[in-house]
């Protein structure tokens, strides 16, 4: 008996996800299959997907397919963050670094987590409380980002309540092994294999003459605090302004290990998708 009963999918707002649906529908259609969505998102597009609540699309599903690129897998990660259901990506347009397959392997590659022929990954995510008290957690990163003309980034990082260094930058950024290939790498810090168990505290255009990136472990907890010298910042979850601090605030950031399950089918590995994403070429060679 197949695994699969219900299909949760999240979709891009703008790109046409059409096609992969119906393909997901026709091939759930044969095996009584239910294929459901967010109403804001399947409402808009002509298909037989159910149309139900998050609460609903998260707690049925068995399998829930994101459909678009690298923004659309990190919320489907954040939706099933904390449960075992497994993830599955799926490309739309430009080359994802987080999806597996493209559209035309749909079909094959839900028949075999149908058949339980695949793999998952764990991938870890870091909290934050913000000073309203929303709990926010991150696949790729939490970063203090400058305001222009605001003044800079000015941070005093501290771990399990050691202080250890302070930063001045551009930005202060908290990624996951995820999120070492996003603005962490933009920003020189290194590449981290989603099966490290730590995260990664990386200044971007540091100001201080200490400007290299710190690896900690899972189980520390860093807190960040705006130094005087600071001008307001905003604070940055997954890409998105969440708050704005100021002088004097702080936040705690923590861990959370395996927190979603990214479906791996074995196709490419995550090396291969860090050469082709990132162009990681030009080493040196020896005859």
């Amino acid at each position: 008996m197949g695994m699969v009963k219900t299909v949760g999918l999240v979709l891009h707002p703008q790109r046409d996800s059409k096609v992969a649906i119906d393909t997901i529908v026709e091939w759930a259609r044969g095996r009584d299959v239910t294929v459901m969505g967010l109403p804001d998102e399947v409402g808009r597009i002509d298909c037989s997907a159910v149309s139900v609540d998050t609460e609903t699309l998260i707690d049925r599903a068995d399998l829930l397919v994101s459909l678009g690129g690298d923004g659309t897998m990190l919320r489907t990660m954040r939706l099933s963050s904390g449960r075992k259901t497994p993830v599955l990506g799926v490309n739309l347009g430009r080359l994802g670094f987080l999806a597996e397959i493209d559209i035309d392997d749909l079909p094959p590659a839900l028949s075999a987590i149908d058949n339980h022929e695949y793999t998952v990954e764990p991938r870890m995510a870091v909290c934050v409380t913000l000073p309203d008290g929303t709990l926010m957690t991150a696949f790729n990163d939490i970063a203090l980002v400058r305001i222009p003309g605001d003044g800079l980034s000015a941070v005093a990082i501290t771990v399990e309540g050691h202080s250890f260094v302070r930063y001045a930058a551009d930005a202060v950024i908290v990624a996951t092994p995820t999120g070492s290939t996003a603005y962490s790498f933009s920003a020189g810090g290194p590449i981290v294999s989603p099966n490290v168990e730590g995260f990664l505290v990386v200044p971007a255009a540091a100001h201080s003459s200490f400007n290299r990136a710190i690896v900690l472990s899972a189980d520390e907890r860093v807190t960040l605090e705006l130094l005087p010298t600071s001008g307001t910042l905003a604070v940055e979850v997954d890409g998105a302004v969440r708050a704005h601090l100021s002088p004097g605030d702080e936040l705690g950031v923590t861990a959370m290990r395996a927190a979603a399950w990214v479906v791996r089918l074995g196709t490419t590995s995550f090396y291969e998708r860090a050469r082709r994403k990132l162009r990681v070429n030009g080493s040196a060679e020896v005859d």
